[in-house]
């Protein structure tokens, strides 16, 4: 049970560091809710998971909380903001099967 919730603990902090480190402006361009809303909400939910046991039902909706982020809220701010590897966006409207048409 000790490193169950040492890893909600270790997701809860990564999901937070990760919303600290987008940029305001993405998350008003995602249409989702702001940047000291997640912050606010994820540091909560890590300090939840520090400092009850697992078996009570914060640290659960903490890990709700984390989970949506993850997987609502991070992929919205990525596209955004043109994350991903090489810094390019693939799957461009003007890209041919070789690459971007030029034409």
């Amino acid at each position: 049970m000790y490193w169950v919730s040492v890893a909600l603990l270790l997701f809860s902090v990564f999901a937070f560091v990760d919303s600290a480190i987008r940029r305001e402006d993405a998350y008003r361009a995602a249409d989702k809710q702001s940047k000291p809303f997640w912050l606010i909400i994820l540091g909560i939910a890590a300090a939840v998971n520090l400092f009850l046991p697992l078996l009570s039902f914060l640290p659960i909706i903490g890990l709700i909380a984390t989970i949506v982020y993850m997987v609502d809220v991070r992929p919205a701010l990525k596209q955004v903001s043109g994350g991903g590897r090489g810094g390019r966006r693939r799957g461009s409207s003007s890209d041919g099967p070789y690459g971007p048409f030029n034409g």
